[in-house]
């Protein structure tokens, strides 16, 4: 019986993973499940599936979560801390979903037990790449990757020489606003950019879908995981989003992943790995498709996408600054208090109002550094934001 932990239960990616263990429920021992603020979504699966703790960030919600879990044997727990903490006990297998930076702790308390860890928190290669790879292999412990088009280009290079790869090319769908005119975005609410024509995902990564900063995380994710060249790493817009990825090599040959729009299959092949096994997904019917498409993106349409090559030309901290920047500034387009296309804006300011701090092309060694670089990079897109909102 392998011994899981889902770190981020309560979110999509958690869910999913949820409904992929429940269909073979003998086979698992869960250790830890950990949500935010949804404590009945969070203590429901915790007894369903008889985990050994369920911990709630928000600390306030542990009267709430203690009561759900009253006499069922469940341990609760909150805070951050609880979270590392629970992260750290003995598992085969930790799946890494918790969204934004907060999921980097975490990681890196289950590498150093030695677990396999399914990553679908891509800010924790963008914002400590080096140090998440360095902590993997000092405790001998396996990163597999669980976002869709990583796990795409992971697969194609089953049995392949990565010395040999010309090319990587990741898929974007285009987002909520791909067929809206670009004098539009400048209007773009909250509720527009919430909705994803393919994929069923949580309001942040749909909203980051949908200016492309979501994808510009993944640019940098392909590199530090990988180990690709920034130059030889594509994106093209593929409003159908059945093409995850594809792998170009030096014969001219590609390999592509296809597949349905359904996270189960990602993570199924994380869960199941070096095997695969049956997945309750959509096969497809490419009669009934007929056609794919595919298109350049617009850089101008989509500032994010060439922030992000400056962000892996430049290294060492510059990830953990960009991500800072861009949660913080996505914080503040849900409040309103800035608009769609300011986002990019107060992110490109950022990395320029710190490109000249000591530790901004430093080497990424400690959490310490990475911690300190994104509070001092929240604040900063803190006052910019200030300024963008009076003005």
């Amino acid at each position: 019986m392998r011994r899981i932990s889902i770190l981020g239960a309560t979110g999509s990616i958690g869910q999913n993973s949820i409904d992929l263990i429940r269909r073979d429920a003998e086979a698992y021992q869960v250790v830890a499940l950990t949500g935010a603020r949804n404590i009945a979504q969070l203590a429901g699966d915790a007894i369903a599936l008889k985990a050994e703790i369920a911990v709630t960030a928000d600390e306030s919600l542990l009267p709430d979560l203690r009561a759900a879990l009253e006499g069922t044997g469940v341990e609760a727990a909150a805070g951050a801390g609880a979270i590392v903490e629970a992260a750290a006990r003995p598992a085969d297998w930790v799946m890494s979903a918790i969204v934004g930076a907060a999921g980097l702790a975490p990681g890196l308390s289950a590498l150093e037990t030695g677990a396999t860890l399914a990553l679908a928190n891509k800010e924790s290669l963008v914002t400590a790449g080096p140090l998440l790879m360095a902590t993997a292999r000092a405790h001998s412990a396996r990163i597999l990757p669980v976002d869709s088009e990583h796990s795409a280009i992971f697969q194609a290079l089953t049995g392949e020489d990565i010395a040999e790869v010309e090319r990587v090319i990741i898929t974007a769908s285009g987002g909520a606003f791909r067929d809206w005119p670009d004098e539009a975005l400048a209007r773009a609410t909250v509720a527009d950019a919430s909705t994803h024509p393919n994929w069923d995902m949580g309001q942040r990564i749909t909203i980051d879908s949908a200016s492309m900063f979501n994808k510009s995380l993944e640019l940098i994710e392909t590199k530090e995981f990988f180990g690709i060249d920034p130059e030889r790493i594509e994106v093209l817009v593929h409003p159908e989003s059945l093409i995850h990825a594809l792998v170009g090599f030096v014969d001219g040959a590609m390999m592509a992943h296809v597949g349905p729009a359904d996270m189960r299959h990602a993570i199924g092949y994380a869960l199941h790995w070096p095997k695969r096994r049956d997945l309750p997904v959509e096969r497809l019917d490419l009669a009934a498709i007929g056609q794919l498409n595919f298109s350049a993106p617009d850089a101008a349409r989509y500032p994010a996408l060439g922030l992000a090559r400056e962000v892996m030309r430049t290294g060492g901290h510059a990830g953990a600054v960009f991500n800072a920047a861009k949660e913080r500034a996505l914080d503040a387009f849900i409040a309103g208090q800035i608009g769609f296309l300011q986002m990019a804006e107060v992110v490109e300011a950022t990395l320029g109002a710190l490109s000249g701090h000591q530790m901004f092309t430093s080497e990424v060694e400690t959490l310490d550094t990475v911690a300190q670089m994104d509070h001092l990079a929240r604040k900063t897109a803190g006052t910019l934001i200030g300024v963008r909102a009076k003005g």
